[in-house]
């Protein structure tokens, strides 16, 4: 039997696993992040074409979701990766100011969709929040908040008791945002003006495709603060034994 793979930057799920079983489960997150950089991206574009901007008010609602939520929280969270990162010759300083960009365009873009999306509302004198997608849509901008609330306290590290705990408050809040952000866009390709364009099988994959980044982001954030997180718990249990 192969020798179990130890690695000091290892993460839980690699722990354990043989030689062999260790570089297939490398090369296969390699591709799944890959993966998660062209469906993010594409979904974006399709998306985008799909809803003809500047045709009506709503048009640019699917527009500005899908740049904030689709495109640019994808990209604010791999760039951290070590496996598939864009920016990968950035210094760790220039990862997290990148960050920080890339999570201002969320907002903006979330800000501007919701306004467009109240806006055309308004005008059509239709009511507000009747669907479960605008719903899981109000939870989403309401973690987002928490998350750059978060983020913002962590720009002022010496006013903040514990920055470990803040950080995995961040990054459970990030995780949260975008798996209700994915839930979103998955109900949004449930509606009426999606479906009404999108039929078939061509549907069927349009809503399977988000699930290949949200896999990809959890399992990142995950391997890189729970690990850290349970080893802060094991040390401090055993200082109060």
């Amino acid at each position: 039997m192969p020798a179990a793979v130890f690695h000091p930057h290892c993460s839980v799920a690699e722990e354990g696993l043989g030689m062999n079983d260790f570089w297939l489960y490398v090369w296969l997150r390699k591709v799944g992040i890959v993966a998660a950089h062209i469906i993010s991206l594409g979904l974006t574009i399709f998306i985008t074409l799909l809803s003809r901007p500047g045709t009506s008010l709503f048009s640019w609602h699917p527009v500005c979701m899908s740049i904030g939520f689709s495109l640019c929280m994808t990209e604010g969270v791999l760039l951290f990766s070590s496996d598939g990162s864009l920016f990968c010759f950035q210094s760790r300083k220039g990862k997290v100011q990148l960050h920080w960009v890339l999570q201002a365009l969320v907002a903006i873009a979330g800000g501007t969709g919701l306004g467009f999306i109240v806006a055309s509302k308004n005008v059509s004198e239709r009511p507000h929040l009747t669907s479960w997608h605008s719903l899981l849509g109000v939870a989403t901008l309401v973690a987002a908040g928490c998350q750059v609330l978060c983020g913002v306290c962590l720009l002022f590290p010496k006013r903040v008791s514990s920055v470990a705990r803040l950080r995995l408050y961040h990054a459970t809040c990030g995780l949260v945002t975008y798996l209700l952000a994915t839930g979103t866009l998955v109900l949004a390709m449930c509606s009426d003006w999606f479906q009404g364009t999108i039929k078939g099988a061509l549907w069927y994959v349009c809503v399977l495709l988000p699930l290949c980044p949200a896999l990809v982001v959890m399992n990142q954030i995950t391997n890189a603060y729970l690990p850290t997180y349970q080893r802060r718990r094991s040390g401090y249990e055993s200082d109060h034994i």
